[in-house]
């Protein structure tokens, strides 16, 4: 009963079956290799976006930086939500990679930014040499709790921030998981609704570790390739990353991936619902955040179970009747006998 992260799953048979193949022989690296050849336009092609460029790095916050300054001057600022992975989880690196652009953090419920908070946040913006300048809008779909911005709400988010200048990126740590629970292509989420660039994200979705960066706009290729290797993050074995990339692209497994753990998502939504138990936030894709007494996690912790507390562990001394939050996160490899366990144990807890 793992629930702590989809970073915690292992990678499915089909991806290790792909780097084995690609270790066979030789292959030019840097890129060259011709497996990188088949993702560029297996990308371009899923994304209906044929002059898109497209690069491979090995993690998600490597992905959104490089990303991100590929766009940001050093004196401007990055917009995005106070709960997001860049400001909370990343360690200043899209500031360090950026040259020191600053972070400016906007507020919103369940980790969304609104059209009336972005438009006043770059409305209230000071002008001037003085002060940091509007540089790029970072969302991240699905967000830092568990829900996911539509389609809709994508569109008007960048309308505003291109009525200002500025670009906007996404941060698709889990993409296809947002992706399946829309029920949209990839281009109409992303170019389509205004999305100037895209980390598209494969760890957190079964790949070993690998995630793609799209740039809509190709004009910012070159720049991204001197920052990703002055960065140190270009792979000379570079056809490890493309492997992956290739079986996750093939047959539609990232798509199938994705709705498993959506699917174990639901029914685990589903049965907490039938016990009463209280969900936080909206689940978006494979996310849920709940709150149960005290009594219940310490049952639940004694079978076995791993997840994380959320946003902190209970305070001390608490009782067992305490009302405590957690995150419940599903991957492409939790089973329905997983849902059916923990659910089973925390009834009967509670």
């Amino acid at each position: 009963m793992f629930f702590a992260s989809d970073n915690s799953s292992g990678v499915p048979a089909q991806v290790l079956a792909a780097l084995s193949a690609a270790n066979e022989g030789f292959a030019l690296g840097y890129g060259a290799d011709r497996q990188m050849d088949e993702v560029r336009e297996k990308i371009r092609a899923l994304f209906e976006a044929p002059e898109a460029a497209v690069y491979l790095v090995a993690t998600g916050t490597t992905a959104n930086s490089l990303a991100i300054a590929s766009y940001v001057q050093p004196w401007q600022a990055i917009y995005c939500h106070r709960h997001a992975h860049i400001e909370e989880d990343e360690c200043n690196a899209p500031i360090f990679y950026a040259g020191g652009a600053t972070l400016r953090l906007l507020d919103g419920e369940h980790a969304k930014i609104s059209a009336e908070t972005l438009t006043q946040a770059l409305a209230d913006a000071p002008e001037g040499v003085h002060h940091a300048q509007p540089g790029i809008l970072s969302i991240t779909n699905i967000t830092e709790r568990g829900a996911r911005y539509s389609v809709a709400e994508v569109t008007e988010l960048c309308r505003i921030a291109h009525a200002r200048g500025i670009p906007v990126h996404m941060d698709g740590a889990r993409f296809t998981n947002a992706l399946v629970a829309e029920g949209c292509t990839p281009a109409e989420i992303t170019w389509k609704a205004g999305v100037d660039v895209l980390s598209f994200g494969g760890t957190k979705n079964g790949l070993m570790g690998v995630e793609a960066v799209i740039f809509f706009d190709p004009a910012k290729a070159e720049e991204f390739e001197f920052r990703r290797k002055r960065g140190g993050h270009l792979f000379s074995k570079h056809r490890y990353l493309s492997a992956q990339m290739q079986a996750y692209l093939t047959d539609d497994l990232w798509l199938t991936l994705a709705k498993n753990a959506n699917a174990r998502a639901e029914a685990l939504e589903a049965a907490l619902t039938d016990a009463g138990v209280t969900l936080v936030h909206p689940r978006g894709g494979n996310i849920l955040f709940a709150e149960f007494p005290l009594k219940a996690h310490e049952a639940l912790r004694a079978a076995g179970a791993v997840y994380y507390d959320w946003p902190a562990p209970p305070p001390a001394g608490a009782g067992p009747d305490h009302p405590h939050q957690c995150r419940l996160v599903c991957s492409w490899s939790t089973t329905e006998d997983d849902v059916t366990r923990l659910t089973e144990i925390l009834k009967t807890a509670l």
